[in-house]
């Protein structure tokens, strides 16, 4: 979705076949839906002309995944399938954040460290101060927001370039971090809720109520999405779509469920199966962020914002608020991935949050298919991008590759999904999709 898409229309001219009708009016106007072999050809169009949406991501994501599967066959066993889940979570989720700033144009180098803070201030209130699991982490998502509000105060407010701003306040948190915890110190997390989020799992029986919710609720959004339009008067997915969309969504989880039930354990005294409790978490904050973006106007006006902050301001959106808002947003998300990367690792030390957890998540983002441009992304791209960066970090450490070769790969995967977009903004343009 771009900005040029929900520009608002401020022209008297009677509206055009395919165009809403105001708020408050019935329209007459009737779209048919196209075929699904019209629907094909269109998409393909859509391709051809630059708008090639997450379709690298998935390529790419079916081709690692061929890839190692070949060159190691434990890479699809059932304790790795769960384990790239928890892995990658932590790095997803502070990249769902990172959406929303890069969807303005703009860019936050602190989030890796600022999550280290929010995870280390859970960890003091529950490990040292003995407060109970909700306190601390309710504790943990307000640091996010204040330096939310902060960080957006000085970019929208102020006027300082977020890359300033952000590069400052990575060096800062890093310091923060080593205050709160003490150089070469660790905080042990022994709260049987706070470790459950990133080491327990649902039971079997759970895993299929969550498949079950997650097919149905697609399925549904997708019809209620395809009427809404038509009362609208614009043209609908046909519905031969939308049961494909459904079914593959069907086939794939369904496989996914089937196969974390599977026991992992390799001993007999300890069980080890269901679907791990991060990934509904992740679930719901996918649903969250998606319907924020997509079906409100404040997502409307973050991406008119991304695509042009003179043309919205002149539309009477508060740009400044748009900003601050979406810094706050990403903290915030940041706060909830530190909170998963301590959970997983049952403690935090002096570099929560540093290392490659930034590169990765910025990496995320950026490899699902978010415009470093502004204005074009969804929150199923840190997801997909999670996944590919997943993939390729555990299925190279399964292959014995160093830490050294991870980066060198990631980095050119990074830079490869760099040069599409930019690519793909060149192609729009001279076809006039943007």
């Amino acid at each position: 979705m771009s900005a040029t898409e929900v520009a608002p229309n401020l022209s008297k001219e009677p509206a055009a076949p395919g165009t809403p009708a105001p708020a408050g009016t019935e329209s007459t106007v009737q779209v048919e839906s196209p075929s699904l072999v019209d629907y094909g050809r269109e998409y393909i169009s859509k391709v051809r002309g630059g708008d090639m949406g997450a379709l690298p991501a998935i390529l790419g994501l079916l081709v690692l995944c061929v890839a190692f599967a070949i060159l190691r066959s434990r890479f699809v066993s059932a304790i790795n399938f769960a384990n790239l889940f928890t892995q990658g979570a932590a790095v997803t989720v502070i990249a769902m954040g990172l959406v929303f700033v890069l969807l303005l144009g703009e860019i936050d180098l602190s989030a890796g460290f600022a999550s280290g803070v929010c995870a280390a201030v859970m960890a003091t209130l529950t490990a040292e101060h003995g407060q109970p699991w909700w306190v601390s982490i309710l504790a943990g998502l307000g640091t996010g927001v204040v330096i939310g509000l902060v960080l957006g105060f000085l970019v929208a407010r102020v006027g300082i370039p977020s890359f300033v701003v952000t590069l400052a306040a990575f060096l800062a948190f890093q310091g923060t971090v080593l205050l709160i915890i003490g150089n070469g110190g660790n905080i042990s997390i022994r709260d049987e809720t706070i470790v459950a989020i990133s080491n327990k799992n649902l039971p079997t029986y759970g895993g299929w109520i969550l498949f079950a919710v997650v097919v149905l609720g697609f399925g549904a959004s997708q019809l209620m999405r395809s009427a809404t339009r038509r009362r609208g008067g614009l043209q609908a997915d046909p519905f031969s779509v939308i049961a494909v969309r459904t079914g593959a969504l069907a086939v794939l989880a369904g496989l996914a469920v089937y196969a974390l039930n599977l026991q992992r354990s390799r001993t007999a005294i300890v069980s080890l199966k269901g679907v791990p409790i991060v990934i509904p978490i992740i679930l719901v904050l996918v649903v969250v962020g998606t319907y924020v973006l997509n079906r409100t106007s404040y997502g409307r006006h973050i991406y008119a914002v991304g695509g042009n902050a003179e043309a919205a301001r002149r539309a009477g959106i508060n740009v400044v608020r748009i900003r601050i808002s979406c810094f706050v947003i990403c903290s915030a998300m940041a706060a909830v991935g530190g909170i998963i990367a301590a959970s997983r690792a049952t403690s935090v030390d002096p570099n929560a949050g540093g290392s490659n957890t930034l590169l990765y998540a910025v990496g995320a983002a950026v490899i699902g298919g978010t415009s470093l441009f502004g204005g074009k992304g969804r929150i199923i791209d840190a997801v997909l991008g999670g996944a590919v960066v997943a993939v390729i970090d555990n299925g190279m450490g399964l292959m014995g590759y160093s830490a050294g070769t991870k980066f060198i790969v990631t980095g050119c995967v990074l830079a490869v999904a760099a040069s599409v977009d930019a690519l793909s903004r060149k192609r729009a343009a001279s076809t006039g999709r943007i």
